[in-house]
């Protein structure tokens, strides 16, 4: 099939670089003493990488990533102490608890089988009152393990956190390799029809961050091709579908999936979207002739390798079985996606219009921290996203689908007055006020293009 991509400043790439045990302890602790990880025993039937990957002023992400050299196991539990007053406020991967400074973590229904040689990852947010040191004392299933981590420090690692980078492996792109930009063909304005909203609130952001959003626009004005001439943000997608965001999940995975967790993720997805689509709105209306007082977010479609993978034989959404990208990644027929059709022309889809996608969620085994967002839609870990269904913030997420609404990274400069937020990646772990009106002055600047 013929491969194509948008023009790349809108596709965003971020990963996480994890800083290693060794230098993230000589940071916040101001010291090059380490804090042993293991308790010395004769045995070791474990080893353990600690990581930190993220740090701001009250807090910090981490992960830890156990290796059973042991006999085969049919379920897991990993303890740890940490020595520094440390808290997990959110966890995935596995099922967080914490009781002081004692930590446990259980294996997540999905991954309780651990082989020997096998490896398991669970990551977690979490929050400091001071300096934050490393964790001490890990055991799996109540026997000590040996230390994986990194205890040279690189020079190459930051000596400050947050540690986000770019990467260009893995790809994080819809399709692996682009042979061609698609020129999106102007149509007609779409009549709103899901909640329209009037008297919106006129265009008014706190006078504090009248300069800085000024700021912002004009740094994306000059460093995007066509700010003004790209017509596939979010905001394009929603209108055209009349105030609804269909979904394809790009199952990168061979984790099985219940119906249970497919309707999980389709709940989530509601609820970390309309996290956006709520601060496109003020006092139950669109605010500044935002059309809409509430999105409709939908999952239509799933793509998997196997079918097998699949627990659940209705048919409440599209299945795609072995459709693969020239990456080998699977992914809902491209007939049916807006990225490859922005001229609104599903003919060749199956089921028309009534069953195409507009954004890809794509969930990958093992991708680790980090992730990418554009206007074909987010790409993050798959044991991240299902790990945390119930969490208040999907911050990675959360991330990326501001990318999707055309939201710039903050890799090297800093707007002037303002302090941590989602886009500055590892700065915030919500949407702030400021990513808030950063959106809102997306809008105010394209939306004339509907004759608002």
């Amino acid at each position: 099939m013929r491969q194509t991509r948008t023009t790349t400043h809108r596709l965003r790439r971020r990963f996480l670089r994890p800083v290693p045990l060794a230098v993230a302890a000589a940071l916040v602790a101001g010291t090059g003493a380490l804090v042993p990880l293991l308790a010395n025993g004769a045995e070791s039937t474990c080893s353990v990488d600690y990581q930190v990957s993220g740090q701001w002023s009250n807090g910090f992400q981490g992960s830890v990533a156990v290796t059973n050299k042991g006999a085969a196991l049919t379920s897991w539990k990993l303890t740890f102490e940490f020595a520094g007053g440390e808290k997990v406020t959110q966890g995935w991967n596995g099922e967080w608890k914490q009781s002081g400074t004692d930590v446990a973590v259980n294996n997540a229904s999905w991954n309780g089988s651990l082989g020997k040689g096998d490896t398991v990852t669970a990551g977690f947010l979490g929050s400091r009152s001071g300096a934050t040191s490393a964790p001490v004392a890990f055991q799996l299933n109540g026997r000590s393990c040996s230390s994986g981590a990194d205890t040279s420090p690189d020079p190459g690692d930051p000596t400050v956190a947050p540690s986000f980078s770019e990467s260009s492996s893995p790809t994080p792109t819809p399709t692996a390799t682009a042979t061609e930009t698609p020129t999106p063909t102007a149509t007609a304005t779409p009549t709103p029809s899901a909640t329209p909203t009037t008297e919106a609130a006129a265009y008014a952001p706190p006078a504090g961050l009248v300069k800085p959003l000024g700021e912002v626009w004009d740094h994306m004005a000059s460093t995007y091709p066509d700010i003004y001439g790209f017509k596939n943000y979010g905001f394009d997608q929603i209108i055209a579908n009349k105030g609804t965001v269909n979904y394809c999940v790009r199952w990168d995975s061979d984790n099985p999936v219940t119906a249970t967790l497919r309707d999980s993720i389709q709940t989530t997805l509601q609820k970390q979207f309309g996290k956006w689509m709520a601060d496109l709105t003020e006092n139950g209306k669109g605010y500044d002739d935002w059309p809409y007082s509430s999105v409709k977010v939908k999952v239509v479609g799933w793509a998997v390798k196997d079918r097998a993978t699949l627990k659940w034989n209705d048919d409440s959404v599209d299945v795609y079985v072995n459709n693969l990208d020239s990456g080998g990644v699977p992914q809902c027929a491209e007939p049916c996606g807006r990225f490859f059709h922005q001229d609104g022309d599903y003919s060749q889809c199956p089921g028309k219009e009534a069953h195409h996608y507009d954004q890809s969620l794509w969930l990958t085994k093992g991708m680790g921290f980090g992730g990418a967002g554009g206007d074909w839609g987010q790409r993050v870990d798959q044991e991240y996203f299902t790990g945390g269904l119930d969490s208040e913030n999907l911050h990675i997420y959360l991330h990326e689908v501001g990318h999707t609404f055309g939201l710039d990274d903050f890799y090297d400069w800093t707007p002037s007055g303002v302090g941590g937020f989602i886009m500055n990646a590892g700065s915030a772990t919500e949407i702030t006020e400021f990513d808030q009106w950063m959106l809102r002055d997306f809008w105010h600047h394209i939306k004339s293009r509907y004759g608002y």
